[in-house]
């Protein structure tokens, strides 16, 4: 793909600034995705933006979108230790596959978990305090240095997301989600067209997938993400409520 002119008007990021995502939902977000992923990269956010993935069911997509422009975009993968094998190994085929060279495989603090959840168990009486020392907070500090992180959340997925948009305001950061708008159609259409490997979890009733203990098997009819802390009065594991609001101290 090759690179894209400047829009005529221009973008100035200073006047604009990080608090302005109407700002940038105004000028973008009418964008394909590959188009505001290049502008991100190269214009909004130019060394200043990471790719958060979870390495999912659904993440070749964003994965391969942003590798098409640049392998070297920093990626972000929080393994919180209670993941599937599968999503391991899928991870290691992903990054081959695409070349991606900078992937950063992010783990918990080993005294916080040795402190507040020694035996593994936290998830079945707290499962917000597990995601958040095994999650959120160690993805805060990896955040650090970064102005914006592209996410691949989309509006089919669940009644909490019907209405995000491309560009969204996380603390002092930006979300930027280039596939807000595609359906489960277009992202199946996507894979098979660039022939990308499927999660080995999705053929077994997987459609959304997490931590191993958290996961369960999507009924047909289902949302796609009621396998996850079925339930509970839970629905995100937090990284999407604000990274800032994790106690972390960001």
């Amino acid at each position: 793909m090759g690179r894209l002119e400047p829009i005529a008007s221009g973008f100035d990021h200073e006047s604009a600034g990080l608090q302005e995502p109407a700002i940038l939902n105004a000028r973008f977000s009418g964008l394909t995705a590959e188009r505001l992923i290049e502008r991100a990269l190269t214009e909004i956010f130019p060394g200043r933006i990471a790719l958060v993935s979870s390495f999912g069911a659904e993440s070749s997509v964003l994965l391969h979108l942003v590798a098409s422009i640049d392998r070297g975009v920093p990626v972000v993968f929080m393994d919180t230790l209670r993941l599937f094998p599968e999503t391991l190994a899928y991870r290691d085929t992903l990054v081959e596959r695409l070349g991606l060279t900078d992937v950063r495989t992010i783990t918990p603090e080993p005294a916080v978990l040795a402190k507040a959840d020694p035996y593994k168990a936290l998830w079945m009486t707290d499962a917000d305090a597990c995601c958040r020392i095994r999650k959120t907070e160690p993805l805060a500090r990896a955040m650090e240095g970064f102005e914006a992180w592209f996410t691949g959340r989309k509006r089919f997925q669940a009644a909490t997301r019907a209405a995000i948009q491309a560009f969204e305001q996380d603390g002092a950061r930006i979300k930027v989600n280039p596939l807000a708008s595609w359906s489960a159609e277009d992202l199946k259409a996507y894979i098979v067209r660039h022939e990308l490997p499927p999660h080995p979890l999705v053929a077994q009733g997987y459609p959304s997938i997490g931590c191993q203990p958290c996961t369960s098997k999507v009924k047909p009819g289902e949302d796609a993400r009621a396998g996850r802390w079925r339930g509970l009065d839970k629905t995100e594991c937090g990284i999407h409520l604000g990274l800032e609001n994790d106690g972390s101290g960001i």
